[in-house]
């Protein structure tokens, strides 16, 4: 395995005073910004980092840069960090809390809120750093637990190290104020924490996105901190092309992750963004950070397959992507602790892979597929031959019922702009030509028997179709 990027003993706040340099290095919020010698000289918690040393902390902002400067100080501080993600059902709360024996709160909610949690000590923190030197207290060994974003029961409760979270990352001094990098995630799930700790780690400014801004009031403020390299998931980016400011930014690098990126995506990032760098990354929160493929085709050669870059192993078992990393997470918090890898060290991610002429294509995931009359359909397979048609945006595969089959595909279409004059004839020939576009490239039962155009499509909290809601 690769070895690990940083000494065992580091936190985050130790890396950023041992190797920080550049004061033009800053974090930006919706509402505030911090600067690096802010971070290292001063603290957003003060006089009560002392009561949080050894505990199990719940970190659960509203603010995303109250939280990356909170996880910045208790870094090597608590004996456990739990991120609390925007669009937790608060009813899943108190199980989490018990699961992860969570006896302190750090949040930027009113001290007024009522408690309904019983946790014994709640500190409040924001997105300013208050200045003075805070004595540190000697660093510790700390978990950090990611919360799956399953739509259904509990979130599953993972669990990371610094060293896994960052196994992926190379490490460079801060001496580069030209990369800024920016992301649509929030970094309290694993994708947008991966950029937050890849701007720490390599001495790059970060954008921080806000649940209350529109589109384009988070590109407006990308293109006035001068972002170059921007993350997020194809459904984010769909929604940046369809924005009126999409051409305000001018990135260098435009990234996608947490969904499979078709070709039809990839193509039109190229042609709104000719100067940049077109890339898109496999991870998930169990098995860390698979690969990334920047030469602008969907799917992955088939040469990854087998071989071992930088550190990380891949093969497929039964149509199954499986993952043995160094970024792995170790086991399951609850659940008897439950190991995540298998003895081999392996993880099955869910994801089907489909290998044509050398190169592999992501056909779905394992638990979404349709039953049509005993033959199995990934939606994220026909969305794919559906996002090819030019005057298509972005597009939503779901089963409907039928009393012969059981279930039959139906397709929910957002479309790009029409002519207002003869928007109601052009209609009826895009389903057409969206029915045979299907039917020229997938077997029968798979083609929707039903398209229905719609005016947006429901986005989940992380930045992917909410197939929940079909």
């Amino acid at each position: 395995m690769q070895q690990n990027p940083l000494r065992p003993e580091a936190t985050l706040g130790d890396w950023l005073r041992r190797n920080a340099c550049d004061e033009n290095w800053s974090f930006w919020g919706a509402r505030a910004s911090a600067s690096l010698k802010e971070l290292i000289t001063g603290s957003t918690l003060g006089g009560r980092l002392p009561q949080l040393i050894g505990r199990s902390i719940l970190v659960a902002t509203d603010d995303q840069l109250a939280g990356a400067l909170a996880l910045i100080e208790l870094d090597g501080v608590a004996r456990r960090l739990v991120l609390c993600p925007p669009g937790l059902a608060p009813e899943h709360l108190p199980a989490i809390v018990r699961t992860a024996e969570v006896d302190a709160l750090v949040t930027d909610r009113a001290a007024d809120e009522p408690d309904t949690l019983g946790i014994e000590l709640r500190v409040l923190c924001d997105r300013y750093i208050r200045p003075g030197q805070v004595k540190r207290p000697p660093i510790r060994h700390t978990e950090w637990i990611l919360l799956t974003s399953g739509t259904l029961g509990i979130p599953k409760a993972v669990v990371h190290n610094l060293a896994s979270l960052t196994a992926a990352i190379k490490p460079g001094r801060t001496s580069d104020s030209s990369v800024v990098w920016a992301t649509f995630y929030d970094i309290r799930r694993y994708g947008g924490l991966q950029i937050f700790l890849r701007a720490i780690l390599g001495g790059a400014s970060l954008v921080l996105s806000d649940s209350k801004e529109s589109v384009g009031q988070f590109l407006s403020r990308l293109r006035e901190h001068g972002a170059t390299h921007i993350t997020g998931t194809p459904s984010h980016w769909r929604r940046v092309l369809w924005s009126p400011s999409a051409s305000s930014i001018s990135p260098q690098y435009a990234r996608m992750s947490g969904e499979v990126a078709d070709q039809a995506i990839i193509d039109n990032l190229r042609a709104a963004y000719p100067q940049a760098k077109i890339g898109h990354a496999y991870a998930s929160t169990e098995a860390g950070v698979g690969f990334h493929v920047d030469d602008e085709r969907e799917g992955f050669p088939a040469s990854f397959v087998g071989a071992r870059r930088d550190g990380v192993e891949i093969r497929i078992e039964n149509g199954s992507l499986h993952i043995r990393s160094p970024g792995t997470a170790s086991r399951y918090l609850g659940e008897g602790f439950r190991a995540i890898p298998r003895d081999d060290g392996f993880v099955d991610t869910g994801d089907t892979i489909e290998v044509r002429n050398q190169r592999c294509y992501f056909v779905g995931r394992a638990g979404g597929i349709i039953n049509v009359g005993g033959m199995k359909v990934h939606p994220e397979e026909v969305e794919g031959v559906i996002n090819r048609h030019p005057d298509v945006r972005m597009s939503l595969v779901r089963p409907k019922k039928n009393p012969i089959t059981g279930s039959v595909v139906v397709a929910d279409v957002v479309l790009n702009a029409l002519d207002a004059s003869d928007a109601d004839a052009r209609k009826l020939e895009v389903k057409g030509e969206i029915i045979k576009l299907c039917r020229d490239s997938l077997t029968e039962w798979k083609v929707p028997v039903a398209v229905s155009f719609v005016q947006s499509l429901a986005i989940t909290e992380g930045g992917k179709l909410a197939r929940a809601h079909a």
